[in-house]
């Protein structure tokens, strides 16, 4: 028991710099930390582990080992963490620094020479035609019917907004962090690296690139922060579309001798209730929706004119699902994949886009008046959300332009929504308990198990009995890359009747705790703080008096087994009787 004590009071110990930081300071301290801690620990106690190896030789790879030693001794002395050896997780040099000077002049001039469009490098001081800016941040939105999500947002909404620019323009692009943790960008547009300039910008920096966007088309821009961060952050719903307008005209407009009456711009995308859903088989998406609200336009429908030239920019952002895009009653007259006017089709009842695939799709409203309904023919996902509606009114006024941003809505309008909403849904903490359903462990159940998967822990929220062992595995599996350590996980009390602390766990790894005191534990993973779960302890009256709405887990108690029992001996005296009444 004693061994028991010391090792649970290092654990604590070790985990109050955290705690502090993240309490009194921000979260990125907290997050740098944990990534310090864990790269001291691959050198000294892990030290001849496979994951030490692996991990340490993924690390060489991609940076100078004594330059992330250095960075990171800074960092850490910074954040007020005593360390006598360390490493930066975070990225080798500070976001949005100017690399190294390198005369790559042979190869641009060859690419000049070539037919092709040349990449998009141009050296960083480079005056640019266009500056865009957006912002990354956690927050909350509204997707219709009354649901709330919590999760991460671009300008504020999800998606972020459509960015246009002209095919030959040089952009400035600006990230500016007004959130709690690291944020980055991936700008799909750029043939160039970003991920030095953008990567890893922390709360309340920001970072910029500047590039040329000599490609036309549709493009999607994703938060990047690095490493396992990357997709996390693009399930939780920071993305986006960007749109080079080329200089040649789209096939319709050349026959028509004018450009669209209308243009619409839309994103499919998903939204998933657990981490779990989220990266296990194809994905298990709770909605999946146009532009940021379910049956959007449904609601609000797209209006046109019988005749009208109609141009849809169609992005699926996913992240996970397959998306055959389609209009009823319309046959293309022309599809171009990935919005370049060169890549032409001609006609087409869908266009298939898996997750980032774009399409450019053109046609004419038939002289029929009517509405034509627009829905991803994966038709699961479309009864989820992904339906909306363009309708043909010769007395309508025209929907001339329709932006793939999602709805925003004031504080004030939150306020008034958050009252109404009838669910709240949130891939990494508890939402509302129908969506995240509290399992309630049996009186015989004295081990239970929660995975940590997706950036969540699974279930979220568990209620058990006194002496219950609770056992964390990290089933979390994405190896090392620039940005942050990936899959790195912990469970850490922040309050209930008793304290308990896990080192940090890679995949595989497990941890176990013993809950003797009735009451409620708040957790959080110290490197992904806004991954939270719940320990209910509760004597087994109070469990069977609560028990209503939620799930049983766990062995079947004596009840249980003796009401099976006399179910069985009922349906043996029916079944005889039966017989009994057949042979009559």
């Amino acid at each position: 028991m004693s061994i028991h004590i010391a090792t649970q009071l290092k654990r604590i110990a070790s985990t109050i710099p955290v705690l502090l930081l993240f309490v009194f300071l921000n979260t990125t301290y907290a997050c740098d930390w944990c990534n310090n801690q864990f790269f001291m620990e691959l050198n000294n106690e892990r030290k001849g582990t496979l994951v030490s190896d692996e991990l340490l030789n993924a690390i060489r790879a991609q940076h100078d080992f004594s330059k992330m030693a250095e960075n990171a001794q800074m960092e850490v002395a910074d954040a007020g963490i005593a360390s006598s050896s360390a490493g930066n997780m975070a990225t080798a040099a500070p976001a949005g620094s100017t690399p190294p000077p390198h005369d790559f002049i042979d190869i641009i001039e060859r690419d000049n020479r070539m037919q092709t469009r040349a990449t998009s490098y141009v050296p960083q001081d480079t005056e640019p035609d266009e500056r865009v800016r957006i912002t990354l941040s956690e927050g909350e939105v509204y997707l219709g019917n009354g649901v709330i999500y919590e999760g991460f947002v671009i300008d504020g909404g999800i998606p972020g907004p459509t960015i246009r620019v002209q095919e030959g323009d040089v952009v400035e692009f600006t990230v500016v962090n007004e959130g709690n943790v690291d944020h980055g960008a991936s700008i799909h547009t750029a043939y160039t690296q970003t991920s030095k300039y953008l990567g890893s910008i922390a709360p309340g920096d920001s970072a910029r690139i500047v590039f040329r966007a000599n490609h036309p088309g549709v493009y999607m821009y994703h938060c990047a922060p690095g490493g396992h961060a990357i997709p996390m952050h693009v399930i939780m719903g920071q993305y986006g579309m960007m749109v080079v307008e080329p200089r040649q005209k789209f096939r319709l407009e050349e026959e028509l001798g004018r450009g669209p009456d209308i243009e619409i711009d839309i994103t499919q995308h998903e939204i998933y209730a657990s981490g779990k859903d989220a990266v296990t088989g194809q994905g298990n998406p709770l909605y999946t929706m146009f532009n940021g609200k379910l049956f959007r336009y449904v609601e609000e429908p797209i209006m046109a004119k019988p005749g009208d030239y109609v141009r849809i920019n169609f992005l699926n952002v996913g992240p996970n699902l397959l998306s055959t895009f389609h209009l009823v009653g319309i046959i293309w007259d022309y599809a171009y994949w990935q919005g370049n006017p060169e890549n032409i089709l001609t006609g087409g009842q869908t266009v298939t886009a898996g997750p980032s695939d774009s399409w450019t799709v053109e046609f004419r409203v038939p002289p029929d008046e009517g509405a034509y309904t627009m829905l991803t023919h994966a038709v699961g996902s479309a009864s989820r959300g992904a339906i909306g509606l363009l309708i043909a009114d010769n007395e309508a006024e025209r929907t001339p332009y329709v932006s793939q941003q999602g709805p925003i809505h004031t504080d004030e309008e939150m306020a008034d929504i958050r009252e109404r909403a009838v669910r709240i849904v949130n891939s990494s903490a508890p939402g509302s308990p129908e969506i995240d359903i509290p399992q309630i462990f049996s009186q015989d159940t004295d081990e239970v198990q929660v995975q940590i998967i997706g950036n969540s822990f699974y279930p979220k929220v568990i209620d058990i009995k006194p002496g219950t062992t609770v056992t964390w595995v990290n089933e979390d599996v994405f190896s090392y890359m620039e940005g942050e350590f990936s899959g790195i996980h912990n469970a850490v009390a922040t309050s209930g009747p008793d304290i308990f602390a896990s080192p940090l766990l890679t995949h595989g790894e497990t941890f176990s705790y013993t809950f003797e005191e009735v009451g409620e534990y708040d957790y959080i993973c110290t490197p992904h703080p806004y991954m939270k779960g719940i320990v209910r302890v509760s004597e087994p009256d109070e469990r069977i008096a609560s028990g209503g709405g939620t799930q049983m887990a766990g062995a079947p108690g004596w009840v249980t087994i003796i009401a099976l029992f006399l179910a069985v001996i009922a349906a043996f005296f029916s079944y005889v009787a039966l017989i009994k009444r057949v042979e009559d």
